[in-house]
């Protein structure tokens, strides 16, 4: 099934900028937005060319609709996604999936139970560095992976800063919102998963109370790799990149954690220096592709809720870290 048609739960940034034409790219069709101002939900329709502008759910989930994508602030995301599966849609959801485990285990669970397909919206792993470090790694190219550093600092643009730098109810903060993609790219590559975390954060650059803009986390994986993450709110000038060092070589990836198809990967190993071919396709449609095929019952999506449960609670023990600076081991 190709031409999915979808509703828009959240009339947003990434929606607007993003996700619209991937999904129609992909064969898809956008049936309807919903938003919570009247106002919003009108203009956002009419200037993306939605047939439906609405505040109302259940006229949303009662259209000619196949699936949802739900890119609401990140404590409404359960009771939508909720709501979507008992209307029997499917669901793309945008990370963290909630603000709490047991929320979003609730709603992964109803939808295994209902049968419909649920997906996290983790874009890296479709990203064309990432596949071919991914693919290096299980080709034993570089052994027995030992260390993984990445570094995701940006600078939050103006337009996004508002509740990302104040609202902790709304899931406000640079880990919930960076350090989550960081985790489940890692997860994506290595084939491991995260068994603790030691956090250290930095605030009042830009956000506000305790709210942290910046952090470098270190996570143990369950195979004793150490890995490394730098995520900030509040760097203009950082470069992105990520690196996994193995036994017997290391894979360099630079420009590398960014919704652009761009970037490079150099494999170093006692042979020297290579670098990696790397398909440039868009991103979010590779991520779609996968979910077109999971509706059809050919495949499995990119990321699935379960890939977001182990991102989003590795993120919840970064957060306590940072507050405690302890040690938190990952309850998943």
């Amino acid at each position: 099934m190709t031409n999915i048609r979808w509703g828009l739960i959240g009339a947003t940034f990434i929606a607007r900028d993003w996700m619209i034409s991937a999904f129609r790219n992909t064969g898809g069709t956008v049936a309807s937005v919903l938003s919570s101002s009247p106002e919003r939900a009108r203009d956002f329709a009419a200037l993306k060319h939605i047939p439906l502008g609405t505040t109302d759910m259940d006229e949303l989930l009662s259209g000619d609709i196949d699936a949802v994508y739900i890119s609401t602030t990140n404590e409404l995301h359960v009771p939508q996604a909720l709501a979507a599966i008992k209307a029997g849609k499917h669901v793309l959801c945008e990370k963290p999936l909630a603000l709490d485990y047991a929320g979003a285990k609730e709603m992964v669970e109803a939808a295994k139970n209902a049968g419909v397909v649920f997906a996290t919206n983790h874009h890296l792993r479709n990203s064309g560095t990432h596949l071919a470090m991914r693919e290096a790694i299980a080709a034993g190219r570089i052994g027995r992976p030992l260390f993984a550093k990445v570094a995701h600092a940006r600078y939050l643009p103006e337009f996004l800063q508002g509740w990302r730098l104040t609202n902790r109810e709304k899931g406000a903060g640079v880990i919930l919102d960076i350090t989550t993609h960081d985790v489940d790219s890692l997860r994506f590559l290595l084939g491991d998963n995260p068994k603790s975390v030691l956090c250290m954060t930095q605030t009042g650059t830009l956000a506000k109370g305790d709210v942290e803009d910046g952090a470098m986390t270190l996570i143990e994986f369950e195979s004793g790799l150490v890995a490394h993450t730098h995520d900030a709110f509040t760097t203009k000038y950082a470069p992105t990149s990520l690196e996994i060092h193995g036994t017997e070589g290391s894979l360099i990836g630079t420009d590398c954690m960014t919704q652009d198809p761009i970037g490079e990967v150099l494999l170093r190993t006692e042979a020297g220096e290579e670098k990696l071919s790397i398909d440039r396709g868009n991103l979010y449609e590779r991520g779609l592709r996968a979910f077109n095929e999971a509706v059809a019952g050919t495949g499995k999506p990119a990321a699935s809720g379960d890939d977001g449960l182990w991102s989003l609670a590795t993120g919840l023990a970064a957060v306590q870290s940072g507050r405690s600076g302890a040690r938190v081991p990952v309850a998943v």
